[in-house]
């Protein structure tokens, strides 16, 4: 499996052979939804803490006599049913969400996810990103030439989310401080690519193609 390899100028240098067990594998969508929502299970920090009837303050004089009243009985003003009083069934801190995921079980959701961008064309190769000084405006400049040269709709609107991403395979100081104002695009480091990260945008960029394939392939 052969595909194309570009420049910061979007024109094309010379291709990379892409291993199949990475780039070619099977669309699994029970295993990368199992996957995704676990990472989203871990991202969450289980902090929202309500109140029972036994923790709200208050309450402990009976609000009327039992009968007579022609009301209904209540013992306490802090009852589930009363304006102010505890919380049934709501979300406790001590609760743990936390999820299991094995690498192995990681890794393979990646390559399905990659490979199905990559059918889908939305996966540019990029040779070098690599700019002479912090500058947005050349940032922009090396953007719109991948875009067009990947074939990729790109909206101007700035009040979207992040539609690329773009996975460096190393620290790169002046161009990540470059491309950081680029509301369209969202920088993480190949190390830490995952299938969260990639199913939530809608193209991919992948830098120094040699490494970075071999570091994917060493991860299944």
């Amino acid at each position: 499996m052969e595909a194309k390899i570009y420049n910061q100028k979007g024109k094309e240098t010379r291709t990379i052979s892409l291993p199949a067990k990475v780039f070619a594998a099977k669309w699994r969508a029970d295993l990368v939804h199992q996957v995704v929502e676990g990472m989203r299970s871990n991202k969450r920090a289980g902090t929202a803490d309500t109140k029972d009837r036994g923790e709200v303050r208050g309450g402990g004089r009976k609000p009327w006599k039992q009968k007579g009243t022609g009301r209904a009985r209540h013992g306490s003003s802090r009852s589930p049913v009363w304006v102010g009083g505890g919380v049934t069934h709501g979300p406790l801190a001590e609760k743990n969400y936390k999820r299991k995921i094995s690498k192995k079980m990681r890794a393979q959701a990646l390559f399905s996810v990659l490979s199905k961008k990559l059918k889908d064309g939305e996966i540019l190769f990029v040779d070098l990103l690599s700019l002479p000084s912090i500058k947005t405006k050349a940032g922009v400049e090396v953007m719109n030439n991948l875009v067009k040269a990947g074939g990729f709709k790109i909206l101007t609107n700035k009040h979207k989310k992040p539609k690329v991403l773009t996975a460096l395979y190393g620290r790169n100081e002046k161009t990540e401080k470059s491309f950081r104002n680029i509301s369209q695009l969202e920088i993480v480091f190949l190390k830490n690519l995952n299938p969260f990260d990639v199913l939530n945008h809608q193209y991919l960029l992948i830098e120094n193609p040699t490494e970075s394939v071999k570091f994917l392939e060493s991860r299944g």
